[in-house]
């Protein structure tokens, strides 16, 4: 059994007491940004920008696949079709494959385009057979060879014309992935345009229009889980708290600061989120293997925000990989995005304490990296001794 139907089960059972996490790598950012979709290349190219390769990106999905600390990983169809179908690398792992099922006109971004600012308009590239089983007109025994598991993404601009085709477009989706036997997770947008709510009423719009939209559907039709926006702790405990079986999870939004990217995937699992799909804050990571790790033991309640970003950094001086900024300067919070293709703001947050982090290899880390750990007995340094040898173990 995939790990995310484990914990699926295990939410539903229990939603208020259970500790049960789900964690996805959104490698989707090829339906948005095109070339630039894999990230800039790590090599130093004077006078120009270079992006990494298609072959490259699918590279970093065949390691986060093989690491396992993931319960999703979520792609395009084409890359689906490589990775799922031809490769098989879901067959035998406990990693979930998902597909991007929709791409409307707000996340449709590349260089120099405009159509990303006007109000998002409804369209899907991909076919449910082609995410299924590679072709159209899949029979009943090919369709679990690729992916049943997809994202449906919706804005709503509080326009009458826009929403409406908006809404009817995803009650034919939903129509069809029943009858195919697809599973989809909904994402629900920010509105992609200016001033049509205004700011202190959208988190309170975005569940209203969730409870709404759902309502008149029955339980075979609905998501598995939601992906929005990480509003803050009210609205967070509102629509929790208004249906514990809609299993709310966050979109990670623009890259950040590592502290943004931990303290965000804290502060939303306190206040009642299940899930976290991190794409460009793992995607940008120094070493997205060691930070996805970092991501699991948050949310395993393992180390805090705070002492994850220390620990991160002094991982990537063991591995002699040089970080994209100071430990001081990744300890800055930055705001979530309100939109896919929006930026975060700098804010000030709590300065970090002090603990001295030992990279010496002294006889504490020994006691603790070769012993069961007890977190609650352990002190922020030791914890972060237990970590640091851990991904040493791991990561080489």
């Amino acid at each position: 059994m995939k790990s995310l139907d484990q914990k699926l089960a295990a939410i539903h059972a229990d939603p208020h007491g259970c500790r049960e996490f789900i964690l996805a790598d959104a490698k989707d950012a090829d339906m948005a940004f095109g070339i630039g979709a894999p990230g800039l290349s790590p090599e130093r190219h004077d006078s120009e920008l270079k992006y990494k390769t298609l072959a490259e990106y699918r590279a970093q999905i065949r390691q986060i696949i093989k690491q396992g600390v993931v319960d999703i990983v979520l792609m395009s169809t084409s890359t689906s079709e490589q990775l799922t179908i031809r490769e098989k690398l879901f067959e035998h792992s406990h990693v979930t494959p998902a597909t991007r099922a929709n791409d409307a006109t707000d996340v449709h971004i590349p260089r120099g385009g405009k159509v990303h600012l006007e109000a998002a308009q409804p369209f899907r590239t991909a076919s449910i057979d082609h995410m299924q089983c590679g072709h159209l007109d899949c029979s009943d025994d090919e369709r679990s060879i690729g992916s049943s598991l997809g994202l449906y993404s919706v804005t709503f601009n509080n326009q009458l014309e826009t929403d409406l085709e908006t809404l009817n477009q995803y009650n034919e989706f939903r129509a069809e992935a029943e009858r195919k036997g697809f599973r989809h997770f909904l994402e629900v947008f920010n509105p992609n345009l200016p001033d049509v709510v205004s700011p202190e009423q959208t988190p309170q719009f975005i569940n209203d229009v969730i409870a709404r939209t759902l309502a008149g559907v029955a339980t075979a039709g609905r998501p598995v889980f939601l992906k929005i926006v990480y509003q803050g702790p009210q609205a967070m405990e509102e629509l929790v708290r208004y249906d514990p079986h809609l299993i709310v999870g966050i979109l990670g939004g623009s890259a950040g600061t590592t502290y943004d990217a931990f303290k965000m995937l804290a502060e939303a699992q306190k206040y009642g989120a299940k899930v976290a799909l991190y794409g460009r804050k793992i995607n940008n990571a120094e070493n997205q293997l060691a930070f996805i790790e970092f991501l699991r033991h948050i949310v395993n309640g393992d180390i805090s925000p705070e002492e994850a970003v220390r620990a991160y950094h002094a991982v990537l001086e063991k591995l002699g990989v040089q970080p994209h900024r100071s430990l001081e300067d990744d300890m800055t919070l930055q705001t979530n995005v309100m939109s896919y293709a929006g930026s975060g703001k700098t804010i000030s947050a709590p300065a970090p304490s002090k603990a001295k982090v030992s990279t010496s290899g002294s006889s504490s880390e020994t006691n603790v990296a070769n012993s069961a750990p007890d977190f609650s007995k352990m002190s922020s340094e030791e914890r972060l001794a237990f970590h640091r040898e851990r991904l040493k173990r791991t990561l080489g």
